[in-house]
């Protein structure tokens, strides 16, 4: 698939291309989803039917592909109009097919995305359930504060929730391959037009899509940005070497980024300063770099300006634990190129290729690129000096990507070299089937390298109290008791705050929580550690001698904020939650501490509603 041959793409057939190629992967993965859905499958942790599956559909979609494009680079004819238009459907569609048969069908008899309902999981799931029931810029835990997190993924999949009638946490499983594919193909076109060539355009596509699956599939909306970073580098080149088309990319790009992740906008930010100060003359480059700074900042405010103006209005005290985070992958650099593997060997021919084409434009912006990667790294591993990180462990995924996309770009290099020697053709044909395979039997590998995470997906229990593999459900079999307990006593869910621990409730019904699962992930305008102190204060107090249920609904009622109009603990002789304490620079950077409550503070009909459910007590408070 990477032999060059010139089809070159206009700026409107750009555009035209790329609306095409997103909503037609959007449309070919919802329906093949819904295919899926119609099929009683075994699952995968228990049977190898869906590996089988993944395995037969990567060979159908690499083999048709690269066949159709190594017939349009070496074919003795021209193409007609029906090889034409079958050559770009296909070549345009072939990373959505990737994302459907390493991601789809894997989970095809599952209802939960990768890693189930995991620490992460469980938040972006509380996140989707809270979108799927408004159209608002508000905070998918806290009542009355608008969204910290970048809104941009999490309401699109809230509207498509709305639309399918599925709960949040149901449509997260389609909603990430729908948009996983759509970015995925979204990139043939643009890099059709940055390279003039359809069969390195689709090569590049794939390559970053295979590579991106198997590094950042769970994280779906920091996967589809962190796709868009080679071609943003490249784009960035041009911009500030004065092309208006690239500089507009660009803006879009990083604006829109900007709506949906924060920490790889940012990182291509620098980047494009970087690059701009890098370029001469400076009259050109940063009139560029000024034009893309306020395009996209007017773009990000889609999703910022509610939280920005909150911050300068609002009462509330900052208070951001988000960046303290370091894991054992975040105490070294990413250096994929020196691994034996065939992702290694790909890497190393980037590198060497940036190298020795060093004074060309292109390799030196992803030279440029790539120190900037690099240093922030370096920063973040300095950081914790000063109580904080630069979460550089999340760039791995970003610079195994783009020096692989230079691989790709030096292999091309290679096949054109074959080619213009002797009986070049069949040589440059022998060794692209030769590329071929080796791509193949990295993708046929995906579903394997993402065992772990699709076996979640299976033995997790999910919002309807079942697991994907049809074994006994945990806990969350007992919480539609737990809702309709709440319901019965007059709380609507959208608008009824829950004092507990229990954060997975939170994450498959729409209530709103009085504290966050962890400071990590709470707002920082949701004064995460006065709230604790807050109800370790309630808790003490509720063994004080003498305390009432009267007195006690009083001290709940003397909230600062919006007070639990729920209770939702653990029973036993006294009733119990944990509070969550940020330990870092310890790892495991978070611990529960237990509190527990006396029963006889609710112990009063007239004030206070007590249903327990299994292992879990149900207070409400009478309205």
């Amino acid at each position: 698939m990477l032999p060059t041959r010139p089809d070159p793409l206009s700026r409107s057939h750009t555009l035209l291309g790329m609306l095409s190629a997103c909503l037609g992967a959007a449309a070919f993965a919802f329906v093949g989803w819904v295919g899926l859905k119609a099929v009683s499958l075994p699952a995968f942790n228990t049977s190898m039917v869906l590996r089988a599956l993944a395995s037969a559909a990567m060979f159908l979609l690499i083999m048709v592909t690269a066949g159709l494009l190594l017939w349009w680079r070496y074919g003795a004819t021209s193409p007609g109009r029906i090889r034409r238009w079958l050559t770009y459907a296909v070549a345009y569609l072939a990373p959505a097919g990737l994302v459907f048969a390493a991601v789809a069908i894997p989970l095809a008899a599952s209802r939960l995305y990768l890693d189930g309902i995991q620490i992460d999981q469980m938040f972006r799931s509380q996140f989707l359930t809270r979108m799927a029931v408004t159209w608002h810029n508000e905070d998918m835990n806290y009542a009355d504060l608008p969204s910290y997190y970048p809104i941009g993924w999490f309401w699109l999949g809230g509207r498509l929730a709305a639309a399918l009638g599925m709960p949040g946490w149901a449509v997260y499983q389609p909603w990430a391959i729908v948009s996983l594919a759509s970015a995925a193909s979204l990139l043939v076109p643009v890099w059709q037009r940055l390279t003039g060539s359809l069969p390195l355009a689709t090569s590049l596509a794939l390559a970053t899509t295979a590579l991106t699956l198997v590094a950042s599939a769970p994280e779906p909306y920091a996967a589809i940005i962190a796709m868009g970073v080679p071609p943003a580098i490249v784009l960035t080149d041009r911009a500030v070497r004065g092309s208006w088309f690239a500089t507009a990319a660009m803006a879009v790009f990083l604006g829109v980024a900007a709506c949906f992740y924060t920490l790889f906008p940012a990182v291509m930010a620098l980047v494009v300063v970087v690059m701009a100060v890098a370029t001469r003359p400076w009259r050109v480059s940063l009139t560029h770099l000024l034009a893309v700074g306020f395009g996209s900042l007017l773009l990000a405010l889609i999703a910022w300006a509610p939280y920005l103006w909150r911050t300068l209005t609002g009462d509330e005290v900052a208070e951001s634990t988000a960046a303290q985070y370091l894991p054992e992958e975040g105490t070294l650099f990413t250096v994929q190129f020196f691994l034996p593997t065939l992702v290694g060997l790909l890497c190393l021919a980037g590198i060497g290729y940036l190298v020795l084409r060093r004074s060309e434009p292109t390799p030196r912006a992803f030279l440029i690129a790539l120190a900037v990667l690099y240093l922030w790294e370096l920063g973040s591993m300095l950081a914790p000096l000063v109580g904080t990180t630069l979460i550089g462990f999340r760039l791995g995924t970003v610079v195994v990507v783009t020096v692989a996309c230079c691989g790709v770009w030096a292999l091309a290099a290679l096949l054109r070299w074959v080619s213009a020697r002797g009986d070049g053709r069949n040589a440059a044909v022998a060794v692209s089937v030769a590329l071929v395979l080796m791509g193949f039997s990295y993708a046929q590998t995906i579903p394997a390298r993402l065992e772990h995470l699709i076996d979640l997906a299976y033995s997790d229990t999910d919002g309807y109290g079942e697991r994907g593999d049809r074994k006994a459900p945990n806990r969350v079999q007992f919480y539609p008791r737990i809702d309709d307990a709440i319901r019965a006593a007059g709380y609507s869910p959208t608008e009824t705050v829950v004092l507990t621990d229990e954060n997975l409730f939170l994450s498959y019904y729409p209530y709103l929580g009085f504290n966050a699962m962890t400071s990590h992930y709470a707002n920082p305008l949701g004064e995460f550690s006065q709230r604790n102190d807050f109800i370790e204060q309630l808790a003490a107090r509720s063994h004080e001698p003498g305390m009432t249920p009267a007195a006690f609904a009083a001290e709940v009622a003397k909230s600062p904020w919006r007070p639990p109009q729920v209770f939702l603990l653990r029973g036993g002789d006294e009733w119990q939650l944990g509070l969550a304490r940020n330990l870092f620079p310890n790892q495991p950077n978070v611990r529960h501490d237990p509190v527990t409550f006396n029963p006889r503070v609710f112990d009063d009909p007239e004030l206070w509603t007590v249903t327990e459910v299994d292992q879990f007590v149900v207070v409400t408070a009478r309205a």
